[in-house]
């Protein structure tokens, strides 16, 4: 396979047939629109939205010391995760530096299933297999043995009932069960990237369209549409989510992206980062660095990742994010600023796009949080 070849999902010829505009993400040839994006986001927030994000990178890890490796991998408490159940957390670098953020399901006592960034998984993958030395443990590439299609907003909890005889009342978030959608035999679990109540469905890649087809006829009704990359941006964006490559880098400890919480330094036996990321802890709780805020514009301008935020004639910081809000109906941005104007409302700070200084509030993350 040459380097410029890209990889396609199961339902590729599927988009292709609904007029999707395709993009290159992360070297997979993805759905970035099938008509409006703000229509699409509209309708996650209001209805559902359905999307294929078999992009995503699933690595399986096995063996008796499996939970072991994984509590030494990573910064989490892995091994304090029920079967049942999955974990937000992030892999890091011996110097603290964020290789990339996860999700870590249990799927059995002695099975795991992490699942990678598109654009990250080769390196969590090699990272894995490193730190696998020495543990009775197993980590496999499971990229292709599955597809991901994810059904977002708040209809999708009954279009999924009408399809499934799991039990999806007793699913709590960032859990997930074995079980049948539309007859297809699926890990179904209560997650999401949006913002929004909405499960993610991992099956086989020849199930991938069947199952597709059903969850179209079964939101039929209710305002399903298909969505693409593009409104998957903004909605995580407005819900104050990160984004691998913009908030998160190797250059940031989690503690210097607000995310402190994820390392847990009181579990057992040491793990990959530990030294470094207690003083990054240090740090950030007596001057913290840069801290991620919120932006809205005061004008129609969209901010843009790279654009400097400026207050009193001085750069204070640097947007990693920016979009028009469908939600907001104003442009929004997170930023990393200096601690001195990072307080919701201070005054004098703006955006320097193409020279011109925009004014901006800074307010506190998420911008969008749904009534439960």
């Amino acid at each position: 396979m040459s380097s410029t070849e890209l990889r396609h999902t199961a339902l590729d010829a599927l988009h292709r047939s609904l007029g999707a505009t395709m993009t290159d993400f992360a070297g997979w040839d993805m759905p970035l629109r099938y008509g409006s994006e703000r229509d699409e986001h509209v309708a996650v927030r209001t209805k559902a939205g359905l999307f294929d994000l078999s992009h995503m990178g699933e690595i399986t890890v096995t063996g008796a010391e499996a939970a072991a490796l994984l509590n030494f991998a990573l910064v989490g408490n892995i091994a304090s995760v029920g079967v049942g159940r999955a974990r937000y957390t992030m892999i890091c670098q011996a110097d603290g530096g964020i290789l990339d953020d996860l999700i870590v399901y249990r799927l059995a006592e002695t099975e795991y299933m992490v699942v990678a960034n598109a654009s990250n998984a080769q390196v969590v993958l090699d990272a894995l297999t490193e730190r696998a030395a020495g543990f009775d443990a197993e980590v496999r590439d499971d990229r292709d043995a599955y597809a991901l299609l994810a059904v977002q907003g708040p209809e999708s909890p009954g279009i999924l009932k009408s399809l499934t005889d799991a039990d999806l009342d007793g699913l709590k978030y960032y859990a997930g069960l074995p079980g049948t959608v539309a007859g297809v035999p699926a890990l179904i679990a209560r997650t999401g990237y949006t913002g929004e109540d909405g499960f993610e469905l991992f099956v086989k890649p020849e199930h991938a369209v069947e199952l597709w087809q059903a969850l179209t006829k079964a939101g039929e009704g209710v305002g399903l549409v298909p969505c693409g990359l593009s409104c998957r941006d903004t909605l995580r964006l407005e819900a104050g989510m990160p984004l691998y490559g913009h908030e998160l880098t190797t250059s940031l400890t989690p503690f210097d992206a607000g995310l402190g919480r994820v390392v847990k330094f009181e579990k057992e036996g040491d793990f990959v980062g530990r030294e470094a990321l207690a003083q990054a802890a240090e740090r950030a709780a007596s001057e913290p660095p840069r801290v991620l805020v919120g932006l809205v514009a005061e004008g129609r301008r969209i901010p843009r990742a790279g654009y400097a935020v400026v207050a009193g004639g001085e750069v204070i910081g640097e947007v990693t994010s920016g979009a028009p809000s469908p939600t907001l109906g104003k442009p929004i941005a997170m930023a990393y600023v200096d601690a001195a104007h990072a307080a919701p409302g201070a005054e004098g700070v703006g955006v320097d796009i193409r020279g011109s200084h925009e004014p901006y509030e800074v307010v506190a993350l998420p911008f969008y949080k749904r009534q439960k």
